[in-house]
């Protein structure tokens, strides 16, 4: 069986509460999961559990201003972000791992494949945005985190940027942080995009959701276009949108296990 704590990792004026799950053998990897915009870890509840089985030790730092990470919130970008999980990686696994950050959590996971290169055996884009998105997406993320709205104007909102037809949006109603995002929002606009794009040099896992408005098919080997396709594996998992995760939560964990396992 699993085992499942939490530890503060804290470094200079940062505290980052982190959850571990521990697979009840030995460890065959770290894997860091790394949450969506506005969102905290706990989505990973399920996955983290099923990839601790797998024999992953699984960490899953919590962003600043979520949960009990502090930390400055003001004039930061993903280098801010990105040294978070650098110093988790280097206490609390080791000092390698795979990387998976869904949605915006995969542009901090990039970041630090760029910036700490040594700390990153491959990156998992989970539900990745294609370069440039539609305006009107943005609109709908608003109307997610704004917990003012009624619960009606939201779930309608989720449903169009996060879910596929057919999928309940209702379980995402909660674990949204309007303080923290936006910080993340911010640090975003001051980042160019170029200092992460390209994950440094490690191995990239590109795990596409079938139905995804923030990748249309159009842009499926954008991402490999990009950076190569050597480097670059493409998996599309039918039957999700962009929160992915949630909708199909067996069909993630054996694609990056699969993944994971091609480079022992």
């Amino acid at each position: 069986m699993s085992q499942r704590w939490r530890v503060s990792v804290a470094y200079d004026d940062v505290s980052i509460d982190t959850i571990l799950d521990e697979p009840g053998s030995e460890v065959i990897d770290s894997l860091v999961l790394l949450p969506s915009s506005s969102r905290d870890s706990e989505d990973f509840d399920e996955i983290a559990e099923k990839f601790a089985e797998d024999g992953f030790r699984v960490i899953r730092p919590q962003p600043r201003g979520m949960c009990g990470s502090t930390g400055p919130m003001e004039n930061l970008t993903l280098h801010d972000y990105a040294r978070d999980v650098a110093v988790v990686i280097e206490r609390l696994a080791g000092g390698s791992a795979f990387v998976l950050g869904h949605a915006f959590g995969q542009w901090i996971g990039r970041c630090v494949a760029a910036d700490y290169p040594a700390l990153v055996g491959g990156t998992i884009l989970a539900a990745a945005a294609a370069k440039a998105s539609p305006p009107g997406l943005r609109d709908h993320l608003a109307q997610c985190v704004d917990t003012s709205l009624p619960d009606r104007d939201r779930l309608a909102a989720l449903q169009v940027a996060f879910f596929a037809p057919g999928h309940d949006p209702s379980s995402w109603l909660d674990n949204w942080h309007p303080v923290a995002s936006r910080s993340q929002r911010a640090a975003s606009a001051a980042t160019p995009q170029a200092e992460w794009w390209t994950a440094g040099s490690a191995p990239v896992l590109d795990l596409q959701a079938e139905f995804d408005p923030w990748r249309p098919a159009e842009t499926r080997t954008g991402i490999r276009d990009d950076l190569g396709a050597e480097r670059v594996t493409i998996v599309v998992i039918p039957d999700a949108s962009h929160a992915l995760i949630p909708e199909q939560p067996d069909a993630v964990v054996n694609a990056v296990c699969v993944w994971t396992r091609s480079f022992q």
